[in-house]
């Protein structure tokens, strides 16, 4: 468990998300960067007679994920053995599944866990909320990509036969990633009608309109609906996060919830849940962001 604690913090929360799925999390590329001097010392690491951690750890939580793809490169053409494999064989329990993930693309990463989350009875609803709500559409489309070339399969066919109802509109929509992104503009007249429009068709009336909530949130650029929620205050009594947490519950709740953290300040939102998942025993390693 120890180990596993290290690893987190030796991660700094800054760039992409190799470990595990997450917008901002990573380590600087290392600057006297050698991929052959590295994996000559993980092949001997592995063959420590008890396996030298240590050596592993410090190894693949110092370099960026690209440093790490050519290390596995590095370690394949050294022994004919491919990383992972030889990794797997040699570690197990948390520490394994974290190195394993610090091996994989942000892509590849994203994509497995999405698959696991949908697998078997049960969906892994946390897991499928975090991902989904919190990636760019260009790495929405690399992943959809991945998971096309991994499953033989479309996430959107997985998603819209896992889940339901609004929560399954609302994941269907983010995954396709084709959220505005034109900012060159602030539309102050289309602003006020959005900040509007969430509140007419929330906390003003009985019942809530959530496929409008969904194709506002969805649709709009990141900065357009930052100043959407700051316009929404001038309407409501609440702000937006109060009105989602009065308006709708269950996993549709927690998704939106986590959707507007997201494009409030994806940063903290990813700070926020590393904190929270350091409270908590581990109980599963997809749970850190």
């Amino acid at each position: 468990m120890s180990t596993v604690h290290e690893i987190l913090g030796k991660l700094s929360l800054e760039g992409d998300h190799s470990l595990p799925p997450s917008a901002y999390a990573t380590v600087k590329a290392y600057a006297n960067f050698d991929a052959d001097r590295d994996a000559a010392a993980i092949e001997t690491a592995i063959k420590t007679k008890g396996v030298d951690e240590l050596t592993i750890i410090n190894i693949l939580t110092n370099r960026s994920n690209e440093q790490r793809q050519d290390i596995a490169f590095a370690y394949q053409r050294r022994t004919k053995k491919e990383l992972p494999a030889a990794l797997k064989a040699a570690l197990s329990g948390h520490l394994e599944a974290v190195i394993l993930g610090l091996l994989k693309t942000p892509a590849q990463y994203d994509a497995s866990e999405l698959k696991a989350a949908m697998k078997g009875l049960g969906t892994d609803e946390d897991t499928l909320i975090e991902i989904i709500c919190s990636r760019t559409n260009q790495e929405l489309c690399e992943i959809n990509k991945v998971y096309r070339e991994m499953y033989k399969t479309e996430l959107e066919k997985d998603i819209v036969s896992d889940t339901s109802g609004d929560f399954r509109k609302l994941m269907v929509s983010l995954a396709k990633g084709k959220r505005s992104e034109d900012t060159s503009v602030i539309d102050y007249e289309l602003i006020d009608i959005d900040a509007r429009d969430l509140y007419d068709a929330g906390v003003k009336r009985k019942g809530t309109d959530v496929p409008k909530w969904i194709n506002i949130m969805t649709e709009r650029s990141i900065p357009h609906l930052q100043k959407v929620f700051e316009r929404y205050k001038s309407y409501s009594p609440y702000d937006m996060l109060e009105s989602i947490k009065k308006e709708v519950k269950g996993d549709l709740e927690v998704a939106f919830i986590n959707l507007v953290q997201c494009i409030q300040n994806k940063q903290l939102y990813f700070a926020d849940r590393l904190y929270d998942s350091m409270k908590v025993r581990w109980t599963k390693e997809g749970l850190v962001s």
